[in-house]
């Protein structure tokens, strides 16, 4: 771990909805997010929020522009617009930045049927429109377009990321 990603902690509180960034111990930064429609849970396929402590294990989009769409962590070169949105309305979109999590918890978070990298639960962008302070993910942490982006430049590979209710 690095000093900087050791003085760094994302706290993301599922019952406020809110994900506070704290550098030396203040919060620098607080932003509105939306965590899973089904709740806090740890378990492959259950479309919850996983809770305890975790880090950021890889930062994807760097230099994308804001509403950059991702599919597999892979930007696909579209940019998100209401009019896509109505054409594809099925879609979980993943836009501007990921920031992916390793748990750090073995048995809670972390190998088999729990482990939040191998379930894929990231920190991204959304569609702005869909941001309205309730819970409506599939267990990632969604948050606004410009939001996510100022986090992303905010934090480095390593740093803590605490998810409780």
């Amino acid at each position: 771990m690095t000093e900087a990603s050791a003085a760094c902690l994302i706290d993301v509180s599922i019952a406020e909805q809110r994900l506070r960034l704290l550098q030396a111990g203040e919060v620098a930064a607080d932003y509105p997010v939306s965590t899973a429609k089904n709740g806090p849970g740890e378990r492959k396929g259950s479309y919850c929020t996983p809770t305890g402590w975790h880090r950021i294990r890889a930062k994807i989009g760097a230099g994308l522009p804001i509403n950059s769409v991702f599919k597999a962590r892979r930007p696909t070169g579209e940019i998100y617009s209401p009019e896509l949105s109505i054409q594809q309305p099925q879609r979980d979109w993943i836009l501007s930045r990921i920031l992916w999590l390793g748990g750090l918890e073995p048995g809670k978070n972390r190998y088999g049927e729990v482990d939040s990298g191998w379930r894929y639960i990231y920190i991204h962008g959304t569609p702005d429109e869909l941001m309205n302070g309730q819970p409506e993910s599939h267990g990632c942490v969604r948050m606004n377009n410009a939001d996510v982006i100022a986090l992303f430049a905010a934090v480095p590979v390593g740093c803590r990321v605490f998810i409780h209710v």
